[in-house]
């Protein structure tokens, strides 16, 4: 998800250092950010009854909202809110560019304050980003209506990188995207916008570069929200925002699978439609289903690192770690700086014992995503299986500080303790290993046997 020699690794230990320093001279410049040109978009249907809300921003005096395209999806109508509260109509749709997921919506009146514009194609990995954004979350109904709360968030780009489809670019970076997000500016250190906002994940974050951008602003058609979903009838790129919606938001893989289905009888080579498949059967614990259909979409588009990390990630569980390896390699390879992948790599690795092998990609991954608790984990057990007892317990005990709290972490902790002689700490885990799982009859024998030592 090529060994990396020590020198690499300490490199982007120090850029990270380097960048924390950056972040906290920039984050007092990132608050220059003019707030007022960032909006929350909400999407009504033809009942006057909410069904989606994203973010925006102004780029013209004249009301010019940019958005993601999936963020206006099935809209009879459309407003938009302002950090103090003020809510004001969207008179229309100016431009859609459904591939791209961007659209760019009029607002009633004119004389609005705007976001500067800049360029993503000087954007080098490691660059400063910031976001903002309407966290889902934080929507709630007051006296005046939906009211949200502007959040801006920090990281750095990763990379520039092809993601379904070869000809369309993301920059993939660590600034986090919450649900919400979606059509929010993505600012440089000069608050200019590179990118928008786009998908959000963990250690997965892509912004639509703004250089694509910018051509679509120059048509000023204006269409009626009834006028685009006519347009929009039977397009494949709206049943698979339809289906992404119902799996990722409604968490629906079935009915989600059903809509995917539809969007390839119009075109089987849709690359997007075909991964969001594979992960729709992954959700549904259909393992031979998802690797069939990852494997298509990456003979549609070899280059495309989510899906040869996920397949990666299927094989893993399938016990063919053989084949993982060879697609989280593969994956890293066409995005260096893939976090998630590096760990999966790392993981599959040390499932191999190839221990020292697995080191450095936790290390990198861990470089650029401190706060990733699984890779904590899984440079946890690279530590264990080198019988590195203190790295072991010290990251162990990071990952659990983060959440991750698996069972095995708690039985390799045992064994450490209990090796170390410490017989306390090694009783410890496994009463937590019986708190996780009650019927533990092996933890249940060994906790016993320690009890009854004098």
């Amino acid at each position: 998800m090529r060994s990396i020699s020590r020198p690499v690794s300490f490199l982007l230990t120090a850029c990270f250092a380097v960048l924390l320093c950056l972040f906290t001279v920039a984050q007092t410049a990132a608050y220059e950010v003019n707030r007022n040109a960032v909006v929350m978009l909400i999407a009504k249907n033809e009942q006057g009854e909410t069904v989606s809300t994203g973010s925006g921003f102004i780029v013209r005096p004249n009301g010019t909202v940019l958005t993601n395209y999936h963020v206006l999806l099935d809209a009879a109508s459309m407003s938009a809110v302002f950090p103090d509260g003020t809510q004001v109509g969207v008179t229309g749709v100016l431009n859609v560019d459904r591939l791209r997921d961007v659209a760019a919506l009029k607002l009633e009146g004119d004389l609005y304050s705007t976001l500067e514009i800049g360029d993503s194609n000087g954007l080098k990995t490691f660059d400063y980003l910031s976001a903002l954004g309407y966290p889902s979350h934080a929507v709630e109904m007051v006296e005046q209506g939906l009211h949200g709360v502007l959040v801006q968030t920090y990281g750095f780009v990763l990379g520039v990188h092809p993601q379904a489809l070869p000809d369309h670019p993301f920059i993939y970076a660590t600034t986090p995207f919450e649900p919400g997000f979606s059509g929010g500016p993505v600012v440089n250190l000069d608050n200019q916008v590179v990118g928008i906002a786009t998908l959000e994940g963990r250690a997965l974050n892509l912004a639509v570069p703004i250089d694509f951008v910018k051509p679509f602003l120059q048509d000023n058609r204006l269409l009626s929200f009834d006028e685009l979903r006519e347009r929009d009838k039977n397009i494949k790129e709206v049943l698979y925002y339809r289906g992404n919606f119902t799996l990722y938001a409604l968490g629906d893989a079935e009915a989600a699978i059903g809509l995917f289905e539809k969007t390839l009888t119009i075109d089987p080579g849709f690359v997007p439609a075909r991964y969001d498949l594979a992960v729709a059967y992954r959700g549904l614990g259909q393992m031979d289903a998802a690797i069939a259909e990852y494997e298509k979409a990456l003979k549609l588009n070899p280059r495309f690192p989510e899906a040869l990390s996920n397949l990666g990630g299927q094989y893993f569980r399938r016990g063919d770690v053989n084949k993982a390896i060879e697609k989280f390699r593969e994956a890293i390879h066409i995005h260096p700086n893939f976090i998630q992948a590096l760990s999966n790599l790392g993981a599959a690795l040390n499932k191999k014992e190839r221990y020292e092998e697995a080191v450095p990609f936790l290390k990198r991954a861990l470089s650029l995503d401190p706060e990733f608790g699984v890779a904590h984990f899984n440079i946890g057990n690279a530590h264990y299986g080198l019988g590195q007892w203190d790295e072991a317990i010290s990251a162990y005990h990071t990952a659990l500080g983060m959440g991750v709290d698996f069972l095995s972490l708690h039985w390799s902790l045992h064994d450490i303790h209990s090796r170390k002689g410490d017989r306390e700490k090694a009783k410890r885990e496994l009463r937590i290993i019986l708190q996780i799982d009650p019927q533990n009859e092996d933890a249940r024998n060994k906790l016993e046997a320690l009890d009854s030592r004098p």
